[in-house]
């Protein structure tokens, strides 16, 4: 493939874009490559500045559930923008999109919307410590909640990718405030709780993480966290801005029988554009400005383009069979790949948990952050540049989800799948 253009773009980008691009991963430093450029999409294929075209397992890093330019999502975006990009003051598709989402996740009562994943977290983590009037938070090794000051400690994705679980300029107070253990580790958490449960304000995970890769809850784990953060007062917080309305249109709670004391959103939500969400019962909710102290504010949120875009993407998913025939393209997709690692003697561990899915080049399993890092790496970027050269894009890194949409049907699949017998016939 040519990749000329892109290049230029790339070399052009690093002039003004702190390394050329707006978000970490999508420099491929983790795959020793420069990024390409992305014009158009539709569907299920995105094509870059050199007219190639491929099929796309990343789908804007989850948000695209009916793939690139849906007509229905293109048509609402349109319609909204007609009357205005930004008002400042209420609009009706507000109450809309809150009531879309309420209606599907049982635990929200009330919702508050945002501009993206990170303001949701760490506005959900200050409402927490307003309740609770205690400010440490408990996280979880690996999973990722935006660039949060308390919050970007042993974190998954990007920090993980680069090399660097805390950043530089977090404050060493901010880390202080932050304790960690292993996802799937329930003895670890009862013993944070027993050492200092009565300052915990909140235990903040991903019930099925996406950003040290996707691992598998294990059975009673979400169950477990539930009773001991109850037991010492404390607010269990799922992080659901990659896995809310991927996994199930309930989420977690819906797929695991587990009710979180608040909620975060993102992504799916915004249908492609920038959204974000936090929500819980109204009676924590109530503490929120302007009915209660806790302060938190937001110039655009419940943008009319964003919420038109959220409020078409979920009435679309909510149809029968929809959410089910997205979940479907995964897993043929996960067992067409174990058949040709199989035959191919490679190596691998899948994981899949509705349309997300990782597929980790190891030949244990993997249950945490830890497990993850043991991954082959190198076989991994041979893997994604073989892909990448035969038209199918995947995350350019080991610990990242993948997904699939409504547009990737069977012979998209089976076409990627014929591309990886190729591939793993070289590794």
């Amino acid at each position: 493939m040519n990749h000329s253009n892109s290049t230029d773009l790339f070399n052009k980008a690093q002039n003004i874009l702190v390394g050329g691009v707006n978000s970490p991963v999508r420099a491929f430093k983790a795959v020793g490559s420069n990024p390409f450029f992305a014009t158009s999409g539709q569907g299920a294929t995105v094509t870059d500045a050199d007219n190639n075209t491929y099929t796309d397992y990343v789908l804007s890093w989850g948000p695209l559930v009916l793939g690139h330019a849906h007509p229905v999502v293109h048509d609402a975006v349109h319609a909204a923008l007609d009357n205005g990009a930004s008002f400042g003051i209420p609009t009706e598709a507000e109450i809309t999109l809150g009531e879309l989402i309420a209606s599907h996740i049982n635990c929200i009562e009330k919702v508050r919307l945002v501009n993206s994943g990170t303001e949701a977290t760490m506005s959900a983590i200050r409402l927490a410590r307003g309740v609770t009037k205690r400010d440490l938070v408990l996280k979880v090794e690996g999973c990722y909640h935006g660039h949060v000051d308390s919050l970007l400690v042993n974190a998954g994705s990007g920090p993980t990718t680069f090399g660097t679980p805390t950043s530089p300029g977090i404050p060493a107070s901010f880390v202080e405030s932050t304790l960690t253990v292993p996802y799937n580790d329930l003895e670890a958490v009862r013993e944070a709780f027993t050492e200092r449960g009565h300052e915990i304000s909140c235990m903040i995970l991903e019930p099925v993480p996406g950003n040290m890769g996707v691992i598998v809850p294990e059975e009673g784990y979400l169950q477990g966290l539930r009773d001991i953060t109850k037991e010492h007062g404390s607010l269990l917080i799922f992080d659901e801005v990659m896995s809310g309305f991927r996994i199930a249109m309930g989420g977690a709670e819906e797929r695991y029988g587990v009710s979180p004391d608040l909620i975060t959103l993102g992504k799916v939500i915004g249908g492609g554009l920038p959204v974000g969400a936090y929500g819980g019962s109204a009676e924590i909710m109530q503490h929120l400005s302007p009915e209660g102290p806790v302060y938190q504010a937001g110039t655009l949120s419940g943008n009319p383009l964003a919420t038109a875009a959220g409020i078409a993407t979920l009435t679309e998913l909510a149809k029968p069979g929809v959410l089910q025939q997205i979940e479907a393209a995964q897993t043929r997709l996960g067992a067409g790949l174990g058949e040709i690692a199989k035959e191919a003697g490679i190596p691998i561990y899948q994981t899949q948990v509705g349309s997300m899915a990782c597929m980790f080049f190891n030949q244990n399993p993997v249950k945490n952050y830890q497990d993850a890092t043991t991954s082959d790496t190198e076989r991994f970027t041979n893997y994604f540049h073989g892909m990448l050269e035969r038209g199918h894009y995947f995350a350019p890194s080991q610990y990242e989800a993948g997904f699939t949409s409504i547009a990737h049907t069977d012979e998209i699949i089976d076409g990627t799948l014929d591309a990886a017998k190729e591939v793993f016939a070289t590794l």
